[in-house]
């Protein structure tokens, strides 16, 4: 029997504190995203992250030894939060940010505000965790979805990019894995990890089983993690994204086309194909920004190129494009993209439906049809 408890919101970048958010539609299309299982609620002025923590604080405090919390009925349990910060919109209890005052750039003032109030949530679950006698037996793992959105405050340096590019600065993903379970504790991984490696690594951990789950896409890395074991991961397919506008022709017939936006990584190479986004409106706002260190390429891409090839383990910055010296290293990493395009589901981006309005639903987003 599993026994979950959800909170939180459906869509994105909804305000930190009336947990209000208007469509694609403006102003005309607004409403409250917030739920509490399949009930909507609401939590005005109650800033998300503390709102989130203080749940988790919550769930464990009404733990008793004769159930877990969770997952009932088993010798495990999980808790997975997902807190809103940092994205935007860049908001933060005003306490966060004094400490930041020497910061000259406002979204990068308010940023380091917001990651105070994550951190101290963290803390502050951490510690309601040893209180309870549970610290012991636990895994954290703390991690992000994607790099940093240096529009927004966000800083990946000394890597290439930002959130929503194929530069390692958009898509690295870095974080940290806490629990007396390690072997090896106090060391730095550079295993080659997936986000889909996860299930299978806390479920075999747990000491359940994946019966009725594969063909998975994820691998249990825990040796990896653990004792420093290498990965059991060849390939990371990032990206595929043939409605994203396409640059320039095929550079090789007969395997993945060039000009689809796309990338991957096999062991220490990664190949990107179209376009990462070197937008020139883009690069004229990176040069607007008061940000160190987020490194922009003087390459206009007029020519439009559409291949790079990185030796990521030597070059994690991305200075040095070696395409046109390994041709054949390019095109079997341009097979192995075209092995994964030809199993992908056709995408489907429907219209937008007026129908899911909240000013139809008493004011709240959520399910229509």
């Amino acid at each position: 029997m599993v026994h979950c408890i959800i909170l939180g919101y459906l869509g994105g970048s909804e305000n930190y504190y009336t947990h209000y958010r208007c469509g694609d539609l403006g102003k005309s299309e607004c409403g409250i995203d917030f739920r509490d299982n399949m009930k909507p609620v609401q939590y005005k002025g109650q800033y998300s992250t503390h709102l989130y923590t203080q749940k988790v604080i919550d769930i464990v405090n009404n733990h008793t030894s004769d159930q877990t919390f969770m997952l009932e009925y088993c010798s495990h349990y999980l808790i997975y939060l997902a807190v809103q910060a940092v994205h935007s919109p860049l908001q933060v209890p005003d306490k966060y940010v004094q400490p930041y005052k020497n910061i000259n750039d406002k979204n990068r003032r308010i940023y380091a505000g917001m990651v105070a109030a994550m951190d101290e949530a963290v803390g502050n679950i951490t510690a309601v965790f040893k209180a309870r006698g549970l610290w012991d037996n636990t895994v954290t793992v703390f991690s992000t979805d994607n790099g940093g959105q240096i529009l927004s405050g966000g800083n990946n340096y000394p890597l290439r990019g930002w959130k929503g590019s194929l530069w390692e600065g958009g898509m690295k993903g870095v974080g940290f894995v806490h629990s007396e379970m390690l072997r090896n504790k106090g060391s730095k991984s550079n295993a080659l990890i997936h986000v889909t490696d996860w299930f299978p690594t806390l479920v075999s951990l747990a000491g359940g089983n994946l019966n009725g789950t594969k063909p998975l896409d994820g691998f249990d890395q825990w040796k990896a993690i653990s004792q420093g074991a290498d990965s059991q991961r060849e390939v990371i397919l990032h990206n595929i994204d043939p409605l994203y506008r396409r640059s320039g022709n095929p550079v090789y017939t007969n395997t993945f086309d060039t000009s689809v936006r796309a990338a991957i990584r096999w062991g220490d190479w990664k190949l990107i194909t179209g376009n990462p986004e070197h937008d020139e409106i883009l690069k004229q706002e990176f040069e607007n920004l008061e940000v160190t260190g987020n490194w922009y390429s003087n390459h206009s891409n007029k020519n439009k190129k559409n291949v790079w090839l990185f030796n990521i383990s030597e070059d994690p910055t991305e200075h040095t494009d070696l395409s046109d010296s390994k041709p054949d290293l390019v095109k079997q990493m341009l097979d192995i993209l075209a092995n994964y395009n030809a199993t992908a589901v056709p995408c489907r981006y429907p219209k937008i439906d007026p129908q899911a309005n909240p000013k139809y639903h008493e004011g709240y987003w959520g399910p229509w049809q």
